[in-house]
């Protein structure tokens, strides 16, 4: 199926995800800040990476061993008894208790923070401040 069938303008399918400008350049512009931020902030088996993924409704955390390339515990919004219930902010608060909680049984107690190119404020602050007040040390 053709979206366009005017002379003025060539025709595409229908089903082509289109992404503007301005979406694109933050897009690139928050991968060159993580690129940047990677280059120090690297994730060892005594004190792993705890690196915050933000999208417009949903948060996850991972702590990455990253010398062996293994997630030892996670987190998110996405999982399943996750309601999304309160602000973002609190919501990020929840994920950043529980992955901190999981990162202690599995014997980790100090990390290194990797923001992932996200402006440190909001709902990545809410989530590095709960996963401090759990006991996480970084």
């Amino acid at each position: 199926m053709w979206a366009n069938t005017s002379a003025a303008r060539p025709a595409r399918p229908v089903s082509e995800a289109t992404v503007s400008d301005k979406t694109k350049k933050k897009q690139q512009s928050r991968a060159r800040r993580h690129a940047r931020v990677r280059k120090t902030v690297i994730g060892t088996a005594e004190r792993p990476r705890l690196s915050v993924f933000r999208s417009n409704r949903h948060i996850v955390a991972q702590v990455i061993d990253d010398q062996a390339g293994v997630t030892i515990a996670a987190a998110s919004t996405l999982e399943t008894g996750n309601e999304l219930s309160g602000s973002k902010s609190e919501n990020a608060a929840k994920v950043g208790a529980a992955v901190a909680e999981r990162a202690k049984a599995a014997g980790v107690s100090a990390v290194v923070f990797d923001r992932g190119g996200f402006q440190y404020h909001g709902r990545v602050a809410a989530l590095a401040q709960a996963a401090r007040d759990a006991g996480l040390e970084f």
